[in-house]
């Protein structure tokens, strides 16, 4: 088993895996990650503020192989409950199959079925490049509700003041307006 420690002038996600398919089914390649995303994948939806860290694995499995690991970042988020903007640690795990576009041996292109993801097509070079597979799981782990910490109080529905700031003057027995009519039933 080949360690290997990755450090690419663009992102660091790209291997070029062409002795490993030139191997027999079984073959592994173990690379340590730890390279710095901030500003590759930041949209609306994710802002990377971490270098990204951890290991890879790449296993043949007959002419394809399948990549498995575990990477951790921290992202920037906004809480759920008072909208405040804070990092957020997120861990994902990978199992992705990528699949050759070239026959290692012959040269000759391999057409792949038309369900398969283009971000799971190892190029012409033989780069197998994880860049698009870590965005979409970093994605699905940044998305859920995450909050700055575990008790954090929100915003008042009425005024909008940060409750983690202070209270603020609003009377707790407000009733929302569309509610009103239903105040009256319980009153009877």
């Amino acid at each position: 088993m080949h360690k290997n420690r990755v450090k690419h002038p663009s992102h660091g996600l790209e291997f070029n895996v062409a002795q490993l398919l030139k191997e027999t089914t079984g073959a592994v390649r173990t690379y340590e990650i730890e390279t710095d995303l901030q500003g590759d994948f930041d949209d609306e939806e994710l802002k990377i503020v971490a270098p990204l860290t951890g290991q890879v694995r790449f296993l043949r499995t007959g002419p394809n192989i399948l990549a498995t690991g575990e990477l951790q970042t921290s992202i920037e988020k906004n809480c759920g409950r008072c909208l405040t903007s804070f990092t957020a640690p997120v861990a994902i795990e990978l199992e992705e199959e990528f699949f050759p576009t070239l026959d290692i041996i012959t040269g000759a292109a391999i057409t792949q079925p038309p369900e398969i993801e283009a971000a799971n097509l190892i190029d012409e070079q033989h780069i197998l490049d994880l860049a698009e597979v870590v965005r979409q799981e970093l994605l699905v782990a940044g998305g859920t509700q995450l909050y700055c910490r575990p008790d954090c109080k929100g915003l008042c529905p009425h005024c909008g003041q940060d409750l983690n700031a202070g209270s603020c003057n609003c009377r707790e027995d407000v009733v929302d307006p569309r509610w009103a009519g239903l105040q009256t039933l319980l009153e009877d």
